[in-house]
């Protein structure tokens, strides 16, 4: 048994067999062959090693002839690799003796060569594990063929391992037979991550590299609270994790049943619990799980694999869609947040960009592209006439670029009375404060908005210079930060003395960690996952607000993050014992 330390990025646990996806999509079968059928499955093996060895020959000889012999050895190695007696009886032993199909028995042989190798102190040695990854990436191919997907083609429920997913990848996902899944890349707040919560699939990520540790049909555990992945368990770890995942089914259940309850804290304050969407569809989670309201409406999913821009009407009909189930419920629609890591094929912007992060991304593009920015506009304000809808500008880093964005909202307001197209003229204009001069310039900010909403996940990164998506420095995004708190605390006193809402949106509303926190900093409104929605209310009816208010004191009078996260965890532990113990 080996366990491996994450990120948990999407709560529960998951017990099943490992489906490996690895970085050039390539998928594995299954564990086992049908009984008797090991001289088909030996037959298969001998054509893909034949194959494979005349790649690696072919591709030693082009090497050789634009590079020279010295830098085509390594694929001649690869061909003998390949041809060796050793390696090929050892992997039909396997399949005969086991009944192992072909590619599991390739997987079993080739990574406990890689875990001989990496035990040896010779660094030189165990660095050619690559070559040994390599070798079966060349056999699997001819195996299984080059495929670059076929998740929606699973004959069972998996756990799916890989070193990372795209957030395109990550919607797709069908949790019928997608249990959870873990990665080697990615951090906290990265976009895969907040997808998993979406699908309320059991996830971790940044576990580093684990892929050479486990071969496809292997008995794995994703624990999503502790951000474990158990790789081949024992039965007595396998048993406790069925007791904990069933204990987690009925907390689950029992949070439900009380979904409709206000959230009022014990000394009678009311706090409005929001739900973040990206797609159409969870609206009804929303509305399930008890949420009052959409505190925030993503919209790039309207731009996941896209060859053009979605038409008005695509986007009309998206908005209108979750405006119907909310009913009288508010519905803040966030205009584009494209760019960085969420750049689509459509709307790429014409040079790479060394640090997308810090160019051209959010509510620049859509001012540098106003055709895409008021095609938007121009849906949003038509599904106000429907419901509460409300506008939310991201990205925002200087006034000027606010004023900017509400002159281009004036100038479609205008063409659409023009045309006698109905749409609110007083609809509610938010921004999100989510760049550190945003935060700054608060007070001013909000002397020309309705409510802001604090988007914790990019604020994070950039105040603490650590890319969210980046497992290396996981360390420093820390929402505990003392950094973070205090400036948390100076936008929530800006906002209060201005008189406009303010809101909570990013996975930090969503943590039962800092719930405390928020509410003794100010914050009256919460928007967060649809499944985090029951929880989060069940803390704010557990609490005072002068307890809260206790421990923000507390939290804002620390030094450092660890101090910080211990005040809070023994804080909620003694409200809230359940969520903690």
């Amino acid at each position: 048994m080996e366990i491996k330390k994450g990120i948990a990025v999407s709560p529960g646990v998951a017990i099943g067999p490992a489906f490996l996806l690895d970085a050039e999509g390539l998928q594995v079968r299954e564990r086992f062959i049908a009984p008797g059928s090991y001289p088909r499955e030996l037959e298969r093996l001998e054509n893909a090693l034949r194959a494979a060895a005349d790649d690696a020959r072919r591709e030693q000889a082009r090497v050789a002839e634009k590079m020279g012999t010295q830098y085509a050895a390594i694929f001649a190695a690869h061909a003998m690799m390949i041809e060796d007696p050793g390696f090929r009886q050892e992997i039909q032993s396997l399949i005969r003796d086991q009944g192992y199909t072909a590619e599991y028995a390739v997987s079993r042989v080739v990574r406990r060569r890689i875990k001989k190798l990496e035990s040896l102190e010779d660094a030189y040695l165990a660095a050619r594990s690559s070559d040994l990854l390599d070798l079966q990436r060349r056999i699997l191919r001819h195996l299984v063929g080059e495929q670059t997907g076929g998740l929606g083609q699973l004959s069972h429920p998996i756990v799916l391992l890989a070193h990372d997913l795209t957030p395109s990848q990550t919607a797709q996902l069908d949790r019928q037979k997608v249990r959870a899944f873990a990665t080697e890349a990615g951090g906290r707040a990265s976009h895969t991550a907040i997808m998993a919560g979406v699908l309320e699939i059991p996830a971790v990520v940044g576990l580093g590299r684990f892929l050479a540790d486990v071969s496809p049909g292997d008995l794995v555990i994703v624990d999503g609270n502790r951000g474990l992945l158990i790789l081949d368990p024992d039965e007595e770890t396998r048993e406790a994790y069925e007791r904990t995942r069933k204990s987690f089914v009925s907390l689950e259940k029992s949070l439900l049943e009380e979904k409709d309850l206000p959230a009022v804290t014990r000394d009678g304050v009311r706090v409005l619990v929001f739900g973040n969407i990206e797609f159409p569809a969870e609206a009804a989670h929303c509305v399930e799980r008890g949420a009052e309201g959409v505190g925030l409406y993503r919209t790039e999913f309207l731009y996941l694999d896209k060859k053009e821009d979605p038409s008005e009407s695509e986007h009309f009909e998206a908005y209108l869609q979750v405006v119907r189930v909310m009913g009288s419920r508010p519905v803040v629609i966030r205009t584009l947040d494209l760019g960085a890591d969420k750049f689509s094929g459509v709307v790429n912007p014409a040079t790479q960009e060394r640090n997308p992060f810090l160019g051209v991304r959010s509510i620049r593009l859509c001012l540098r592209n106003l055709s895409l920015f008021k095609t938007q506009i121009r849906a949003i304000l038509r599904a106000s006439a429907f419901g509460d809808v409300r506008l939310m500008f991201p990205m925002i880093s200087t006034l000027m670029e606010l004023r900017q964005a509400k002159m281009i909202l004036a100038d479609v307001m205008d063409d659409l009375q023009e045309q006698g197209i109905a749409f609110n003229r007083q609809i509610p204009v938010g921004t999100m404060i989510e760049v550190p001069s945003a935060a700054i310039m608060a007070p001013e900010l909000a002397r020309e908005v309705s409510f802001f909403s604090i988007g914790t996940n990019d604020l994070i990164q950039y105040v603490l210079a650590a890319d969210r998506t980046n497992e290396n420095v996981a360390d420093l995004y820390n929402a505990g930060d003392p950094a973070i708190l205090r400036l948390l605390d100076y936008v929530i006193k800006a906002a209060q003395q201005a008189g406009v809402e303010v809101n909570v949106c990013g996975e930090m509303s969503g943590e039962p960690l800092y719930t405390m926190l928020l509410i003794g900093l100010g914050i009256r409104q919460l928007s967060v996952a649809p499944q985090n929605i029951p929880e989060i209310k069940r803390i704010i009816r557990s609490i005072t607000v002068e307890e809260a208010r206790r421990v923000a004191q507390e939290a804002l009078e620390l030094d450092n993050a660890r101090d910080i996260k211990n005040l809070l965890r023994d804080r909620a532990r003694r409200v809230i014992p359940e969520f903690f113990d």
